[in-house]
């Protein structure tokens, strides 16, 4: 793919919004997962995950732009951020039955 085309274009384009928005629900989901392990009282189980949660971010953004496709880049962003999120629905009273 020609640098210049506007195939290439758009692929860096969807890797940016790839980054900035699904990099920002991962790290989200890994946060609000994070506070509710640790052993920790709420309020300070709340402020180390979300610490935490500027390098995960930072991470996330690395990896979509080190991945070999586009569709990868995607993938690697929604499939961990609904198994996380999932998670999270069943650790709390959603997913209490």
């Amino acid at each position: 793919m020609k640098k210049g085309s506007t195939a290439y274009r758009w692929a860096v384009a969807s890797r940016v919004l790839a980054a900035a928005l699904g990099g920002y629900a991962l790290a989200s989901a890994l946060t609000v997962l994070l506070a509710l392990l640790w052993p920790l009282p709420k309020d300070q189980a709340v402020l180390a995950a979300t610490m935490l949660s500027f390098i995960q971010y930072a991470a996330a953004v690395i990896w979509v732009f080190s991945v070999r496709s586009v569709t990868r880049a995607w993938l690697g962003m929604l499939i961990p951020t609904v198994l996380v999120a999932a998670l999270c629905w069943v650790l709390q009273a959603g997913g209490a039955g």
